[in-house]
């Protein structure tokens, strides 16, 4: 089973606009049979959650900047219900973004802001396989173009696909491969 992090907008233009998306990578990231990750907050990562627990997923960890419960809920404002366990770190969000990246085996990145683009660069940087949700909106529409400007302009850990199963699907075929010696540690 890989730990496979959503990472998205929590407001913004992107979140409406790409809610049925998010649903839908939680959806197959549950049917595929791995655990979902997200900085526990509100926006496309909960509704992938959300989605991800109504499919049946066996575990949804949500990492938030939070110290506490108390201070996830009343200080941050942000959701628990779809998650198994919430990791409380009391890192903020540029400390959490960090613990949650470098916890999981790949990211989703769907549409998003400045936090995703965050995960997105830590992700970069660990060479974590990386899907990009085309048609998302927000960051996600434009990292072909930061990663032609940063000089990566392909990247066999950075995949793109419009359709969010077609995604999963993809960025477990590069794990697979990644990981093809160690295999019987994922099953």
């Amino acid at each position: 089973m890989y730990q496979i992090c959503v990472s998205g907008a929590a407001k913004g233009e992107s979140v409406e606009e790409s809610r049925e998306l998010a649903i839908q990578i939680g959806t197959a990231i549950a049917q595929a049979g791995h655990a979902l990750l997200t900085g526990a907050t509100v926006g496309l990562p909960n509704y992938a959650a959300e989605a991800y627990k109504k499919a049946g997923g066996k575990m949804s960890v949500g990492i938030s900047p939070a110290s506490s419960k108390v201070e996830h809920v009343l200080k941050y404002r942000l959701p628990t219900k779809a998650y198994d366990t919430i990791l409380f770190t009391g890192l903020h969000y540029i400390g959490r973004d960090t613990l949650l990246v470098m916890s999981a085996d790949a990211v989703v990145s769907i549409g998003g802001r400045l936090g995703t683009l965050h995960e997105f660069t830590i992700a970069m940087e660990a060479r974590k396989p990386i899907g990009i949700l085309q048609g998302s909106g927000g960051v996600g529409d434009e990292i072909q173009t930061i990663l032609s400007a940063a000089g990566k302009g392909h990247s066999h850990t950075v995949v793109f696909n419009s359709d969010p199963d077609e995604l999963v699907g993809d960025l477990i075929k590069v794990l697979d491969e990644e990981d093809r010696q160690y295999k019987d540690l994922y099953a």
